[in-house]
């Protein structure tokens, strides 16, 4: 990791009131574990993903959350409602069509407020470095000149992760591209970011991914990554489970 991207939290750095948890997928690569359940309850170390994500959200003093839900919609509102001590839950209902992560954001703008919010996605996890990784985002967090800061992780260290990398951060880390066709970019994005709902406008009809707004951000110079400095799994398949465990359990 290089010395530029190690940033150090601001003592009393504020952290985002609300988050969204992003947790209506279908889980079609989790099946068939996702048969009969929906992606975040599939277990991981004896746990439901979205509960390991819970879990963070309290260690950073996250007050309110916004869960998604379309598929088995009934059953993902029961787990997590009065489930997590100190943490509002309120639900963003996608039942009626699943609007994919930017559309997810789009119907969900009432209820995030007009402060930065944490978005988490519901399917990966992750395990804080010598920070915690959500207060550390939020210490990087500088409203004059970004829109979005995304928690990256070096492409080596992301583990489960079939891809070739994201995005290229330049010394400040700033977002200066994406990854080009046949080349590989040195950092995977987390599933982890806070964005500034200001960045959530002239949306285009029906489901559109979150990419559109990031392009925005980036074109305009506001989109930032911050480097997570601890481990990070990309558990989106059920051969991504036992790997994960094991890490794990070597402590």
């Amino acid at each position: 990791m290089s010395r530029q991207h190690v940033v150090r939290p601001v003592p009393g750095g504020q952290v985002p009131e609300t988050a969204m948890v992003m947790a209506a997928g279908l889980g079609k690569r989790m099946r068939p574990l996702t048969a009969t359940r929906p992606k975040p309850l599939v277990e991981v170390a004896g746990k439901p993903l979205i509960d390991h994500v819970f879990d963070r959200l309290r260690s950073a003093g996250i007050k309110r959350a916004v869960v998604n839900v379309h598929y088995l919609a009934d059953t993902l509102q029961a787990h997590v409602t009065d489930r997590f001590d100190g943490i509002e839950v309120v639900m963003s209902d996608e039942r009626a069509r699943l609007m994919e992560t930017g559309g997810g954001l789009v119907q969900a703008r009432g209820l995030l407020g007009d402060a930065p919010v944490l978005v988490v996605n519901s399917d990966n996890l992750w395990i804080d470095g010598p920070v915690d990784a959500i207060r550390l985002l939020a210490s990087r967090w500088d409203d004059a000149k970004m829109d979005a800061l995304l928690l990256m992780v070096p492409l080596a260290r992301a583990h489960n992760h079939g891809g070739l990398g994201d995005f290229y951060l330049d010394a400040d880390g700033r977002i200066i591209g994406r990854r080009k066709p046949g080349r590989v970019a040195p950092f995977a994005y987390t599933g982890i970011q806070i964005l500034h709902p200001r960045l959530i406008v002239d949306w285009p009809e029906g489901p559109f991914s979150t990419n559109l707004f990031w392009d925005r951000a980036i074109a305009a110079g506001r989109a930032y990554g911050q480097v997570h400095q601890g481990l990070w799994f990309d558990v989106g398949t059920p051969g991504a489970i036992p790997k994960t465990e094991a890490i794990l359990a070597d402590g």
